[in-house]
């Protein structure tokens, strides 16, 4: 199976995202630009583009660097309480026309601020109910014509998305990667997406998840191809082991003393929770998995973070794909030099 090497664009209006450089334009389509073909240039596949409420519009975004760019595939993060089935679908197939196939798609289901945009479902559970709905419908607008559907949580009649999603090889459908650590998310997990993306947890806890994922999907009766896995991290390469681990201790040096901005979006879901607990066992798991960040701050893929020469971070990445892992969001602050820095320098190795 072949491998996906991904980055991250953070789409924000705040400037110093994770401890990006501060600057007026960070988030103009011109700044935005140059790193999308930045990532074109130095040989990675695309970019997650993240969202929450109080961001620009990930799927506007997404749009104006796909028309901006020649190779670059944006991975358009959305979420359903967010977006009608039907509304989302035509978006995506139409953007997915105009760009010939190169969009893709996170559905995230954590909590955002329901109430700014009218979502009145909070209960966990039901949260993800809708969202295997959404997946189940979007899949039946983008490959079956005529489509009508009463669930508990969306409605539609004869419907038809128009364009069609154009089949290209075994691709039927932009592929829909999800991410999520409860009970109920892996249920979603293992029957309806493509693609489970995980967090950097230590590689004895990543087999573990695997190893339910895929017995939950024969358990339930799993229809679609099997599912793939991926790892979103904070991956921190210098030239030297003994260089990133200074820059590391001095980064969270930094966050200790709140000269770096506390992530926004440190909820602490399930997932989450397990990303903070790891710092109760050790400072350093497995061989340079890195925990400090979360006590101090760090959220989400910023939580943990790999660290060392490119060669180090290279042979703990071929650990997680001997697990498994096929898709690799990687990325670290300044962005735009780093994905140079990787791309250059860490990419290759990954490759051979």
């Amino acid at each position: 199976m072949s491998l996906e090497f991904l980055w991250y664009i953070p789409n924000q209006i705040q400037p110093g995202h994770r401890g990006d450089t501060i600057a007026a334009d960070h988030n103009s389509l011109e700044t935005l630009t140059s790193h999308a073909r930045a990532l074109e240039e130095h040989g990675w596949g695309g970019a997650l583009i993240g969202t929450g409420w109080g961001r620009p519009d990930t799927f506007t975004v997404a749009t104006a660097l796909a028309a901006r760019t020649t190779t670059f595939r944006p991975l358009i993060a959305i979420r359903p309480g967010y977006w009608h089935p039907a509304n989302f679908a035509s978006a995506a197939a139409t953007l997915d026309h105009l760009t010939e196939g190169r969009v893709m798609i996170n559905i995230v289901s954590g909590r955002d601020n329901p109430a700014a945009y009218g979502d009145r479902v909070g209960d966990p559970d039901r949260r993800y109910a809708r969202t295997k709905e959404f997946l189940q419908l979007v899949r039946r607008l983008w490959t079956e014509e005529n489509v009508t559907h009463h669930g508990e949580y969306f409605s539609v009649t004869d419907s038809t998305v128009v364009p069609r999603i154009a089949v290209r090889g075994e691709r039927r459908h932009p592929r829909l990667y999800f991410g999520g650590a409860s009970e109920a998310a892996e249920k979603v997990a293992a029957t309806e997406a493509d693609v489970q993306l995980f967090w950097g947890e230590p590689l004895a806890d990543i087999a573990e998840r695997i190893e339910r994922l895929k017995n939950l999907s024969e358990k339930l009766g799993r229809e679609h191809p099997p599912l793939e896995f991926g790892l979103r991290i904070t991956t921190l390469v210098r030239d030297t082991s003994e260089q990133a681990w200074a820059d590391a201790q001095a980064k969270v040096a930094q966050m200790a003393e709140g000269a770096i901005q506390r992530d926004p979006n440190r909820h602490v879901a399930v997932g989450q929770q397990r990303l903070l607990d790891l710092a109760a066992r050790g400072e350093v798991l497995d061989d340079n998995l890195y925990t400090a960040p979360g006590r101090f701050g760090g959220g989400g893929a910023g939580t943990t973070w790999l660290v060392g020469s490119a060669e180090d971070v290279a042979k703990s990445l071929r650990k997680y794909q001997a697990l498994g892992i096929t898709h690799f969001i990687l990325s670290d602050t300044p962005y735009l030099p780093e994905i140079k820095r990787q791309g250059e320098r860490l990419l290759p190795l990954l490759r051979d």
